[in-house]
């Protein structure tokens, strides 16, 4: 079966570079959010934490030192904050979706991992956190941000 455009794009970026993709990452987003299966997570609420990995070559940015050429991390920090803050999921994999898909949607990146840890799931035992990780393909491959407009 052929691959969507968002993978077409990838496999021609990698193609044409010739090499590894560079890595924007944003670690560690805290955000309050009301997500969950159980009543009273959707109720009461709990704290979320988001990683964004966003796969680019940021060659041009490094060269031109210009966030026209990057991906403004405020701008995706306000999109992630948005989603988590925003309407209620009950799965976290879906908050991770929403997360990849507007991420893609927004910014012109080849690919995004996005991780959503749940510090506080209502799970008995001890644990530093329940997460889920996606990767998403997406089609830019340019290194310009499309919106965002703050500096990173």
């Amino acid at each position: 079966m052929p691959g969507t455009g968002r993978q077409v794009a990838s496999a021609k970026y990698k193609e044409r570079c010739g090499c590894f993709m560079d890595k924007l990452i944003i670690e560690g987003m805290e955000f309050y959010g009301y997500h969950g299966v159980l009543p009273e997570e959707r109720a009461l609420g709990q704290r979320f934490v988001v990683d964004v990995e966003l796969y680019l070559d940021l060659r041009p940015a490094g060269e031109s030192d210009s966030l026209e050429h990057t991906v403004n991390y405020a701008g995706v920090f306000e999109l992630v904050r948005s989603i988590v803050c925003g309407r209620p999921y009950r799965l976290i994999e879906s908050v991770a979706e929403a997360i990849a898909s507007a991420v893609l949607d927004r910014f012109q990146v080849a690919e995004a991992v996005v991780r959503v840890k749940k510090p506080f799931a209502p799970v008995p035992g001890r644990f530093s956190w329940m997460a889920v990780e996606i990767r998403r393909q997406g089609g830019g491959f340019s290194g310009r941000t499309q919106g965002g407009g703050r500096d990173a």
